[in-house]
């Protein structure tokens, strides 16, 4: 007979460890589960939550109504009402100079003198023979008185006294002429010559000019001819001249229209008492047209000009619905933007007379943000701007 095989006393300790490593797996499952779902339902819940929005510290500008005269502006340059280069006419050497650079000329003045020591010499022969004429022409006379001389003898001492004359007044004419005198009175530019220098005929000498008043020289499209006509409100600014203005009057409409710009040339006359315009100097002209219109004035520096629109923000209140708080919020609003005149511009269509805006740093912000107000270190607009040369 066989023996049957017993279990032995192993195998139900085997499945009893099995059993709690089961149990085991399974309870950290669920604690995964559980965390992660905890986990997932606080992320959820901080997504769902907006964090708030910071505070941005604006400057602030005011939306102002304003009489705004329409202009037309342009750039041109100074010239004088009346000057010249004053030139020699005849050459020769130079004996002396009579005048200092940059000083004031009267008319007449003599400028300059050439060297006329051959002239003079000459001067005298040529007196000498008048000197000579004039007695045989005298004589001649008196004998013709008494029938001693012909009448074709006292023609020819006649006509003798003639040619001589004409020899000293074209000497002394000459003479003149190497004498250059102030044509006019103005102000003198640098002298070209010096004492001592051989020059040709028309050597320049010195730029003579009138610098009280002055022409200003500028040109508009012949679209705006309808509306120009002498006497208007001419305003001339230069970067010569930083924060002046110089009003003078439309002068001047040429007659005709440049068929290659299609710009008629204009020209405006202004009043220079001190000299600080000079002719060639560059300058901007708005001429003031008489009709005037309303306009929404704001700084340039508060628009956010973008190709799908200009816009500016505009602060305003809010209250927390929750907390029943006031804050301050901005709104962004799209704009048209018109004329501009220094740092301000005009808006068309958009604002309010009154409404206020972010006057700058418009970069920065965004719509619905939170913002508080301090002017401390605004910048300040002007519509003559003199900003400093950098």
């Amino acid at each position: 007979m066989h023996d049957v095989a017993q279990p032995t006393s192993t195998e139900p300790q085997v499945r009893r460890t099995r059993s709690g490593m089961g149990v085991a797996i399974g309870l950290l499952v669920a604690l995964i589960i559980l965390l992660g779902g905890l986990k997932f339902m606080q992320i959820g819940k901080m997504m769902s939550m907006k964090p708030p929005m910071p505070v941005e510290t604006v400057s602030s500008a005011q939306v102002k109504e304003e009489d705004w005269a329409p202009t037309l502006s342009s750039v041109g340059s100074i010239s004088a009402v009346q000057g010249a280069v004053v030139s020699t006419e005849l050459g020769g050497v130079v004996a002396e100079v009579g005048f200092e650079s940059g000083a004031l000329a009267k008319k007449g003045d003599v400028l300059l003198k050439l060297d006329t020591s051959s002239e003079t010499a000459q001067l005298r022969t040529a007196e000498a023979d008048l000197e000579l004429a004039r007695a045989n022409l005298q004589r001649t006379r008196d004998l013709a008185a008494r029938k001693v001389v012909s009448k074709s003898e006292l023609d020819a001492a006649e006509s003798a006294f003639g040619q001589k004359q004409g020899t000293v007044d074209n000497m002394r004419s000459m003479m003149g002429k190497k004498e250059v005198r102030a044509p006019f009175d103005g102000q003198l530019g640098i002298r070209q010559v010096n004492v001592g220098q051989m020059i040709n005929s028309g050597q320049q000498v010195v730029s003579l000019q009138v610098l009280d008043p002055v022409f200003v020289d500028f040109a508009l499209p012949q679209q705006q001819l309808a509306r120009l006509t002498p006497g208007l409100e001419a305003r001339v600014h230069t970067d010569a001249v930083p924060g002046h203005e110089f009003v003078g009057q439309l002068t001047a409409i040429n007659s005709s229209v440049d068929t290659a710009t299609r710009n008629v040339q204009l020209q405006a006359t202004l009043k220079n008492p001190d000299h600080s315009l000079r002719p060639g100097m560059f300058v901007t002209v708005d001429i003031i047209l008489p009709e005037k219109h309303k306009a929404l004035i704001i700084p340039g520096t508060a628009v956010s000009y973008a190709p799908y629109g200009d816009s500016v923000f505009v602060i305003e209140k809010q209250k927390d619905p929750k907390t029943g708080k006031e804050s301050q919020a901005l709104r962004q609003q799209f704009v048209r933007v018109g004329e501009a005149r220094g740092d301000f511009v005009s808006i068309t269509t958009g604002l309010k007379s009154g409404e206020t805006i972010v006057g700058a740093g418009v970069f920065k912000l965004r719509n619905g943000m939170a913002v508080t107000i301090s002017n401390d270190l605004a910048p300040k607009p002007q519509e003559n701007p003199t900003p400093a040369d950098s």
